[in-house]
């Protein structure tokens, strides 16, 4: 167990600094809260686990057996007529368990993730809007838009308010109001401000022109991208991308990925189980490596396995392979390779 834990850390650790730098620039240049970068990596979580997951039952059995074979107690367990069946059935439960937690956020626990890191990216958007509505300082919420809120006098309320809108180019827009208000539609994907009793200034590009339209009401809008649509929740079904394949022809690549994609939900819990099952021939095998080469010699393996995921997807996308063929192409060879090995190893 204990190699099983500290092979999944350093995964995950792994995995957190390729993300570390985006985070920190939220907490140190976005005024981002500690507390909402921890959540952001708590949301992050499932999706790292459903890749160290596998690794990490692959190291754990390899560096187990490995240790085994490297004191010759292996030979001794052997000699005692201990089968190298009864030493793969504690591995096997252990790889099911593995599996089954792999399965589990797999199918559920990214899905919620997606979502839950959406409505969260427009809760920080929504802060700094009101980060923006800071008292006596410029604000720049979003790359553009520059806004400001007049420091009010003592025993006065705020009032009044400066926006700088410059998202387009060619038509900026000086804006002012007497009073405002937040505007939040997250249903219809837009953020913004409610501006009352202000003007409206366009300078065209060359100078010469200087338009001022005057309002008793206007929306200030941002709207999000397409990815923060928080109502979809889950992935096209299997039905819809094959009507969709059938229309093309089945020569649509982006949905050849996708179906592939939705028959590697469950080919990849899969994979942990015979990953798990590798590790013991591979360690007898490399007794003496010692734990960095086992850690070493698992990685490399993994590599091999995402190796084969390309080469499967090419051939999806090339039109040899059928996608569930194509998703499953690479559990197959670690299927024959896992065989092979507890073949030889029962020989020895």
């Amino acid at each position: 167990m204990t190699p099983f834990i500290v092979s999944l850390g350093a995964l995950c650790f792994i995995m957190f600094t390729k993300e570390m730098l985006r985070l920190v620039e939220l907490l140190v240049s976005k005024g981002v809260g500690i507390m909402s970068v921890l959540t952001i990596l708590a949301h992050l979580m499932p999706s790292f686990l459903v890749l160290t997951l596998p690794i990490a039952c692959l190291i754990s059995s390899l560096t187990t057996f490995n240790r085994l074979s490297y004191d010759n107690e292996i030979i001794a367990m052997r000699a005692a007529g201990v089968s190298l069946l009864s030493l793969a059935r504690p591995v096997l439960v252990f790889s099911f368990l593995v599996f089954l937690l792999t399965m589990y956020l797999s199918q559920w626990g990214q899905p919620w993730s997606n979502v839950s890191l959406k409505q969260l990216a427009i809760s920080l958007i929504q802060d700094q809007l009101t980060l923006a509505l800071a008292k006596g300082v410029f604000n720049e919420p979003t790359k553009g838009l520059m806004i400001y809120v007049p420091e009010p006098k003592a025993g006065n309320k705020a009032k009044g308010i400066f926006i700088a809108d410059q998202r387009d180019p060619s038509k900026p827009l000086i804006v002012t109001a007497t009073t405002f208000s937040m505007l939040q539609d997250p249903k219809h994907k837009q953020l913004g401000f409610r501006l009352f009793d202000g003007t409206i200034h366009a300078v065209s590009q060359s100078m010469t022109e200087h338009h001022q339209v005057t309002f008793g009401t206007y929306d200030l809008k941002m709207d999000l991208p397409s990815s923060f649509d928080v109502a979809y929740t889950e992935r096209r079904g299997y039905d819809y991308l094959v009507d969709k394949l059938d229309k093309s022809g089945w020569r649509d690549k982006s949905s050849l990925r996708r179906l592939m994609e939705y028959y590697k939900d469950l080919g990849f819990p899969v994979a942990t189980l015979i990953l798990g099952m590798l590790g013991l021939p591979v360690g007898l095998v490399s007794k003496r490596s010692g734990g960095i080469g086992a850690f070493a010699v698992g990685i490399l393996i993994m590599v091999g396995y995402f190796l084969l995921n390309v080469v499967g997807e090419f051939f999806v996308t090339t039109l040899i392979l059928h996608p569930f063929a194509g998703a499953w192409f690479p559990n197959i060879i670690l299927l024959l390779i896992t065989v092979i090995l507890f073949y030889r190893a029962s020989q020895h």
